[in-house]
């Protein structure tokens, strides 16, 4: 007798099979929606050489940033759904839409979700000669000269801007905000003096925190950092419930086949499987994912709800 779960068997074996025939049918290119040296383009570039070889395919990371990530999303929106474009984005994949008017394509219906690839803590940084040697001193001297004290993030709309207005917010006090096209200038800003302070991912950071090149003030993850286990969290120096991560994940444009679909999850999955990815990751704190699609798509439609809802209550504006 045929039933409907032995029916939806032979579906999901049919969709096997022919996704281990699928590659795709040129030269794939991985656009990331930042400039070089943020950690997407870390995580992209670190990922990538094992997921080409697992397609048996060229994948050249393709660096299309500015207006807070979405020109490069808009053209992998625009692109065939072939599986020769794809996209590798960070949180701010759902809140842009909240943020940024005039937007010719919706997040939530322009893309094919295959994988929350990463989950990326923050830490919130300063130059070693800054005054500022810990979270409260800082949040201090915010509250004696309101506006005075800057602090930079990879953009508008980014997981850095939005842990910083999350805690400046609870905190009570007034820093300028200012934002950079990616985390990797916004770095370098900081480190040539013209930021007082930055939420940078650990993965971009963590190494320079280590040789003392910058002063990590506090972790933006529910729990230490296992590679900076010094540095306490947000929610240690007076802030319950502080939770604020960056994470990175892999998308196709809107109606890339099935096929195509399940190949491109498990080259995701193979790479991140790589003992060399691992523990490259794991050195700069980074957590490896590989959820997916369907986990994935159920993610992404809770954590619109759930910045949606932020960024009312925080007051979060553009500036």
């Amino acid at each position: 007798m045929i039933t409907r779960r032995s029916l939806a068997a032979l579906a999901l074996s049919a969709t096997a099979a022919r996704a281990a025939d699928w590659q795709p049918p040129r030269a794939v290119r991985m656009v990331v929606p930042y400039p070089p040296g943020g950690g997407a383009d870390t995580t992209a570039r670190l990922f990538m050489p094992p997921f080409s070889a697992f397609l048996g395919q060229n994948v050249v990371v393709e660096n299309r940033p500015g207006a807070g990530s979405t020109i490069g999303a808009g053209e992998v929106a625009r692109a065939a759904p072939d599986g020769a474009t794809l996209l590798l984005d960070a949180s701010g994949h759902t809140v842009a839409p909240f943020l940024i008017r005039g937007l010719n394509f919706d997040y939530a219906t322009a893309f094919t979700p295959i994988s929350r690839v990463t989950l990326i803590p923050q830490i919130l940084i300063v130059r070693p000669e800054s005054p500022y040697t810990s979270l409260p001193q800082l949040l201090a001297a915010a509250q004696a000269a309101p506006g005075r004290i800057s602090y930079g993030s990879s953009g508008n709309a980014s997981a850095p801007h939005l842990a910083g207005a999350v805690l400046f917010n609870r905190a009570n006090v007034q820093l300028t905000h200012v934002p950079y096209r990616g985390g990797g200038p916004a770095l370098q800003s900081l480190l040539a003096g013209d930021l007082d302070c930055l939420f940078a991912t650990v993965s971009s950071a963590s190494a320079l925190a280590r040789e003392g090149r910058v002063r990590a003030l506090a972790a933006s993850s529910a729990q230490r950092i296992s590679s900076l286990p010094a540095v306490p969290t947000v929610a240690e120096q007076g802030f319950a419930g502080y939770d604020q991560n960056e994470w990175n994940g892999l998308w196709a444009p809107a109606g890339l086949p099935a096929a195509a679909v399940a190949r491109l999850h498990a080259a995701c999955r193979h790479a991140l499987a790589e003992p060399a990815v691992r523990d490259r990751l794991a050195s700069a704190g980074t957590t490896p994912l590989g959820t997916s699609p369907e986990e994935f798509a159920a993610f992404l439609a809770q954590d619109r709800t759930a910045n949606a809802a932020l960024i009312r209550s925080a007051g979060i504006t553009l500036d």
